[in-house]
């Protein structure tokens, strides 16, 4: 995607079509402003997408962020629910409340909250395990579904502590590494234990998994890469990364401010990517700015 404006023959600018958000997180978006669109106010249930730029957009047209404390004491109201998905108890504290949920949860996420579910009822004395980033907002929502009995694990040395005797159902986060889902279903099949069985369901989102591969190839091909990210998106760090294995000229932005100007100098090709947090628009700021810099550099 390449910007308009006239640009200077000595830098061409590409914006990676496959980066920007994901469809969970699309449709969150949408349905957040087209809520704000009818009443001009609307809560959300934590942050709607880990971009600061893009909630301070959505915070002027009325979005406001609450936390699950702050949603005990509100009453009467709607709720946004994001992609993250939520646990039960999300939905009965709101229900008591008689607050109007607005669900957005991702439904890739929804399928493996059922799943799960299942698999707690099923068989209640396996070990639940689910591979995921501890405290996150939507590994939280997939422990509620087994009354928080659920482990989770972020390694192997994590999983060091399962008990290898009794039968483990084996879920991961949607948004984990496919690599290191497999690393870890290798490591807890060597330990099993007598007739202990291993079940394993991979729940990862081949749109954010397959976006590794992706960037990658994207990244390899350009002079100068600008990735732009939210330092607070997890999924900006490894994607982050990715890039840098194949580009040693990879450089971590949050906005089009902090494109130092000397990285531009004998540069012919410049590649901007980013997470499945990062909007569009910020990656278009991004392009514009560099051309702007460009121009000053002739």
């Amino acid at each position: 995607m390449k910007s308009e404006s006239q640009k200077p023959k000595t830098v061409v600018v590409t914006i990676d079509e496959n980066s920007g958000f994901c469809f969970g997180v699309v449709n969150a978006i949408s349905k957040a402003e087209e809520s704000l669109h009818n009443v001009g106010h609307l809560y959300c249930l934590g942050d709607i997408v880990h971009n600061s730029q893009e909630q301070e957009r959505l915070s002027k047209l009325g979005l406001e962020v609450i936390t699950h404390q702050d949603l005990k004491n509100i009453h009467n109201a709607k709720v946004l629910l994001r992609a993250h998905g939520e646990p039960p108890e999300t939905y009965r504290i709101a229900q008591q409340n008689s607050n109007l949920i607005i669900d957005a949860s991702c439904p890739v996420v929804l399928r493996l909250q059922t799943k799960i579910k299942q698999a707690f009822e099923t068989n209640p004395d396996a070990q639940i395990v689910i591979y995921g980033k501890v405290g996150h907002a939507e590994v939280n929502g997939l422990v509620g579904q087994t009354c928080g009995k659920a482990v989770v694990v972020e390694n192997e040395q994590d999983a060091e502590e399962l008990n290898f005797s009794k039968d483990i159902v084996l879920f991961s986060q949607t948004t984990k590494s496919l690599e290191g889902f497999n690393r870890l279903i290798d490591f807890i099949k060597k330990r099993m234990q007598g007739s202990a069985t291993l079940v394993f369901y991979d729940t990862i989102c081949r749109q954010v998994a397959n976006r590794v591969v992706r960037i990658k190839r994207f990244a390899s091909n350009f002079d100068l890469i600008f990735f732009v990210s939210d330092k607070k998106s997890s999924n900006g760090k490894v994607l982050f990364e990715e890039c840098c294995k194949v580009n040693d000229n990879v450089h971590f932005i949050s906005s089009a401010k902090d494109i130092d100007i000397s990285l531009l100098k004998n540069v012919k090709t410049i590649g901007i990517c980013g997470a499945t947090s990062t909007p569009k628009w910020l990656m278009e700021d991004v392009e514009k700015e560099i051309y702007l810099k460009t121009e000053n550099l002739l």
